[in-house]
């Protein structure tokens, strides 16, 4: 038994360190600045007036992955003037923390009570949290 989980365990950081790398490899490789300038090319020259909101749903998954998306805030404010395009902005960003919380809240949920049972301290604050609320 100690010795099977010490292959999962192997397996486990084999792959966590195979997923760091693949994510370092792909920012360095990856044109993800170029490819959020030709996205902002294709909202101002082919969609017209919804660009604003193709813009906001682009904020969607580039929050959920993690990219900086300044790109995108300052292409928004460029392409539509300050008013829409911070407006384009704020809603794009605002659904996009929703749609991450709600990821972690439904998906993640499993994996941290998962973790909670190893650490009683957490697990107690938890609980209080649980009972307490806000307060």
């Amino acid at each position: 038994m100690d010795l099977r989980m010490s292959w999962l365990s192997f397996i486990r950081i084999f792959l966590l360190l195979l997923l760091i790398a693949a994510t370092i490899i792909a920012c360095f490789t990856l044109p993800v600045e170029q490819m959020l300038k030709d996205f902002l090319v294709w909202i101002d020259q082919d969609l017209g007036y919804w660009g604003p909101v193709v813009l906001a749903v682009a904020y969607i998954p580039l929050t959920i992955l993690a990219v900086p998306a300044s790109v995108l805030t300052l292409g928004g404010g460029y392409l539509f003037g300050l008013p829409i395009g911070f407006i384009a902005d704020s809603v794009g960003a605002t659904l996009g923390a929703g749609a991450a919380f709600l990821l972690g809240r439904t998906l993640g949920r499993s994996f941290v009570i998962s973790k909670l049972n190893d650490y009683p301290k957490f697990h107690a604050v938890a609980i209080a949290i649980q009972r307490s609320g806000f307060k």
